[in-house]
């Protein structure tokens, strides 16, 4: 009597520009703390990577409180980018990192160029950081306040000033609150950049119609969660047709179907943000679940799932 053979397991690991992940799942820059914070909910071993919450080369203490408000179907965030800075992140929390088993991603940020180049430049001897991504999102003071992330020239002179400084691959996080994000993802790839990540926060607000104030201190946030995740998924489609670098999809996923459109859209891997908050051991369920999809369709790579969208 022949023996009935065994199904492969599936391949979920994912490479992007040279950094291997052993599976799609990555958490998301501001919705996960420096990693640590859920180490008592999941086994962080098995993430695909773990990005950290966005540093500056200065701590900061972010905007004043309300900082958080729940809209239908997500949040609106105006953190105001707190955190304890590149020096102390170095010193204190990635000792502790080290020890898992994932790859470590560092968001960075910075209010000048220089300080974009600072930041980035302090992470090439750091060995246990796999990655950076860049957040373009931030207000350009010497540019009266216009978000380098949109505006293409800017947005390419500075892809090309970190790139060049960095031995790292270089990921830039893109803004949705742009005319056309297709010229944006263009110009961040013109610049060198290596993968992109789509999308960061809409703007968004909430009124208090009571006392008819803004619920937010700082007026206006960013819109995360499951209501932005159609307009996530139409733009990390419309990229994945016109530049040559890998897409890293961001935007309301919540479970495993959500983060499939995303890869079958085009991205090669995804993060997982707002959820967090709602189940700190989403991203794992998420993971599981993607395993069983490829399971029950005959997917033995996950590879052979991204940017099959059938049009």
């Amino acid at each position: 009597m022949s023996e009935t053979p065994q199904k492969e397991e599936t391949n979920l690991s994912v490479e992007i520009a040279g950094v291997q992940f052993q599976n799609p799942i990555l958490t998301a820059s501001g919705t996960f703390g420096y990693g640590l914070e859920y180490a008592d909910f999941i086994d962080l071993n098995r993430l695909g990577g773990i990005i950290v919450k966005g540093l500056s080369i200065k701590p900061s203490h972010g905007n004043s409180p309300p900082r958080i408000v729940e809209t239908a179907s997500g949040m609106l965030n105006a953190i105001g980018l707190q955190n304890i800075g590149v020096e102390a992140f170095i010193n204190e929390k990635l000792p502790l990192l080290k020890k898992f088993n994932t790859k470590i991603i560092v968001n960075f940020f910075g209010d000048t160029q220089d300080e974009y180049v600072l930041a980035a430049e302090r992470f090439n001897d750091v060995t246990e950081v796999a990655a950076l991504e860049m957040n373009i999102s931030c207000p350009n003071v010497e540019k009266g306040g216009l978000a380098f992330g949109t505006n293409p020239e800017i947005t390419e002179e500075l892809v090309r000033k970190v790139k060049k400084i960095t031995s790292l691959p270089l990921i830039v996080k893109l803004s949705p609150n742009v005319t056309d994000i297709v010229v944006m993802a263009k110009a961040a790839a013109n610049g060198g950049a290596d993968a992109l990540s789509i999308i960061n926060t809409l703007l968004g607000m909430a009124i208090d119609v009571h006392s008819r104030r803004p619920m937010l201190a700082n007026i206006t946030g960013g819109l995360s969660g499951p209501a932005i995740k159609p307009v996530a998924l139409r733009m990390v489609w419309q990229v994945a047709k016109t530049v040559n670098i890998p897409i890293i999809g961001i935007g309301g996923i919540m479970n495993a179907q959500d983060a499939l459109e995303f890869i079958i859209a085009g991205a090669s891997v995804v993060q997982v943000g707002t959820g967090n908050f709602i189940d700190p051991s989403i991203s794992i369920k998420i993971l599981d679940g993607i395993n069983d999809y490829c399971e029950k369709n005959d997917i033995s790579n996950i590879n052979d799932l991204i940017g099959t969208l059938k049009v």
